[in-house]
C-alpha cells in the first residue's frame, strides 16, 4: 500500500506518523505544505470528507495569530483561503490511503485502517 502523506517535515506529530509508518513497512509519498503549497481543490477534497473543522488547525499558534475577521463567520470557503494561504493552519499530518482520509495522528485510528 503507498499513500500520500501531507505535513511539515519539522511538526512533531509529522515525525511521529512518519515513524509509525516507516515502522509499519508502509510506503508514501510526502508533500511539504511549506515547500509546495496547499491546492485548494485538495482541501475542498478533504473538507468535503472530513469537514472544515477537523482539516483547519484553530488550535495552532499561526491561526491564533490571524487577525479577528480572518477567523471569525468561519465556513468551508473561508477555511480553504486561510489554509492555502497560511499552509501551517492545516491540521497535520493528512493522510490520503485508498478508501479514506485520515487527518491528525491518532495512532489506534490509524493501525485500524492502515495496518
Amino acid at each position: 500500500m503507498t499513500i500520500a502523506f501531507y505535513g511539515i517535515p519539522n511538526c512533531d506529530t509529522v515525525k511521529k506518523a512518519r515513524k509509525w509508518l516507516e515502522g509499519q513497512g508502509i510506503d508514501y509519498t510526502f508533500h511539504d505544505y511549506k515547500k509546495e503549497g496547499a491546492d485548494p481543490a485538495k482541501l475542498q477534497s478533504w473538507i468535503a470528507q472530513a469537514g472544515w473543522e477537523k482539516v483547519l488547525n484553530r488550535a495552532g499558534t499561526t491561526f491564533r495569530k490571524l487577525p479577528d475577521e480572518e477567523k471569525s463567520d468561519l465556513d468551508g470557503d473561508k477555511a480553504v483561503r486561510i489554509m492555502q494561504a497560511n499552509p501551517s493552519t492545516i491540521k497535520r499530518p493528512v493522510v490520503e490511503y485508498d478508501g479514506g482520509l485520515l487527518v491528525g495522528f491518532k495512532q489506534a485510528e490509524w493501525e485500524a485502517v492502515l495496518s
